[in-house]
């Protein structure tokens, strides 16, 4: 792979630092007075999950992230660990919980999600921006509690407890965003 120059970084990009995948997470252009211009960047490790910030002058060189995403399918979790399948040619990888995180709470059976390989190891799964899921269990709402924005919790299929609007029973299927975890609307089957 040819290298990169630090004129190059953008938002998502995924570089390479010390044998490490990173992800672009912020980036700022800062020129200033005299001398170069300086680039600097929160990134993100996308094995670890740390967080850092970096900060590189012009003309600084660096390799990009030997990183593949695969559309794969969830099949399914055992113990620790979760196994989804390449849609293309049926292979199966598990990933272990640590990698895959949080993101357990929006794995449903079936769902269609991107996941991550480093030098051809899973890494991560970037989900849909939205899942539909059923509500399992709730609190009734109180009658004559019509206050605006009045929620409750209530959880889903998954195990996932997400505040709702106070009309929302059990049985019915909202929709969720996967990235903030909030609630977006109710979806009528």
């Amino acid at each position: 792979m040819a290298s990169m120059d630090v004129s190059e970084l953008k938002k998502n990009a995924k570089i390479d630092i010390d044998g490490m995948p990173y992800v672009v997470v912020e980036f700022q252009f800062v020129k200033p007075g005299k001398g170069q211009g300086l680039y600097k960047c929160r990134i993100k490790n996308m094995i670890t999950g740390a967080v850092i910030d970096r900060t590189w002058r012009s003309g600084e060189r660096f390799e990009p992230a030997n990183v593949e995403s695969k559309k794969m399918q969830y099949l399914f979790s055992s113990g620790d660990a979760f196994t989804f399948m390449d849609n293309a040619n049926y292979e199966q990888v598990e990933m272990p919980a640590s990698v895959v995180g949080d993101d357990k709470w929006y794995l449903l059976d079936n769902i269609e999600v991107d996941v991550l390989f480093y030098n051809e190891r899973p890494v991560g799964v970037s989900l849909p921006s939205h899942v539909v899921m059923e509500i399992v269990d709730s609190e009734p709402g109180v009658k004559g509690d019509t206050a605006t924005n009045v929620t409750k919790l209530a959880k889903v299929q998954t195990g996932l407890e997400v505040a709702v609007p106070i009309f929302i029973k059990i049985g019915e299927r909202i929709k969720i965003d996967t990235r903030s975890g909030e609630y977006i609307e109710r979806v009528n089957s």
